[in-house]
C-alpha cells in the first residue's frame, strides 16, 4: 500500500508539472490533482519561475462564440472528443493530449494561439454542464460551438460566412484557411438522380 501510495503521488506531481507547462491557472490544478495547495504554490514557482496569477477563471460561455475563438475551440474541441472516444484516455489525458495537438498544429501553420490551456479546460466543463454544444454548419457541414439553448436550424459558420471585420489581415486569413482544411466534415446528403420525363 505504502508503494502505491508513492507512485500516485508521483504520478499526481507529474501530471501538475504538465498543466503548469501548458499554462493551467492554479485553481485548474486543483481541481485535477490530489496534490495540497501549499505544494502546487511551489511547485508553480520551481517551473515558472514566478508565482501563480490571482483572479477567477472565465466563466462567461460569451467568449467562446466570438469569431476567432470559436473557430479554434471548434477545433480543440473536435480533437478532444475523438480522444475521448478513440484513445480511451481519462478526461484530463484527453484534455492535455488535444491541446498539444492543438498547439502543434498551430506552430505548424505559423498561427497565434487563441485559446489557453484554461480556456480549453473550461470549455470541456461547459459541454459537459451542457452550456455548450457542436451543430453541423449547413454549408461546409464542418462542427463548431454553440450555446446549448440557442436556435441552430439553418447554422452557418463563421468560417462559411466571415463577419466584415474579420480575416483582413494576412494571419487571420492563414488561420480561415487553415480551420477550413482541418475541421472534420460531414459528406453532404446524396442527391437522387434528376430523371428526365418526356411528354
Amino acid at each position: 500500500m505504502r508503494n502505491k501510495s508513492v507512485i500516485t503521488e508521483a504520478h499526481q506531481i507529474t501530471l501538475a508539472i504538465e498543466l503548469v507547462q501548458l499554462g493551467a491557472r492554479l485553481p485548474v490544478l486543483e481541481a485535477e490533482t490530489s496534490v495540497s495547495r501549499e505544494r502546487l504554490l511551489k511547485l508553480y514557482k520551481e517551473v515558472k519561475g514566478k508565482s501563480p496569477p490571482k483572479g477567477m477563471l472565465p466563466f462567461s460561455t460569451d467568449w467562446f462564440m466570438n469569431w476567432q475563438p470559436n473557430i479554434h475551440a471548434s477545433l480543440f474541441l473536435d480533437i478532444y472528443r475523438y480522444l475521448e472516444e478513440n484513445a480511451g484516455a481519462s478526461a484530463i489525458e484527453a484534455i492535455v493530449k488535444a491541446y498539444r495537438l492543438y498547439i502543434e498544429h498551430l506552430e505548424v501553420n505559423g498561427l497565434e494561439c487563441v485559446l489557453s490551456f484554461t480556456r480549453a479546460w473550461s470549455l470541456v466543463r461547459f459541454v459537459k454542464a451542457k452550456m455548450l454544444t457542436t451543430v453541423s454548419c449547413t454549408q461546409c457541414r464542418g462542427h463548431f460551438i454553440v450555446h446549448a439553448l440557442d436556435l441552430h436550424r439553418g447554422y452557418v459558420c463563421g468560417l462559411c460566412h466571415v463577419p466584415s471585420r474579420a480575416g483582413k489581415t494576412r494571419q487571420a486569413a492563414l488561420a480561415v484557411q487553415s480551420a477550413r482544411e482541418l475541421l472534420p466534415r460531414t459528406p453532404a446528403p446524396a442527391r437522387a438522380p434528376v430523371v428526365a420525363t418526356v411528354d
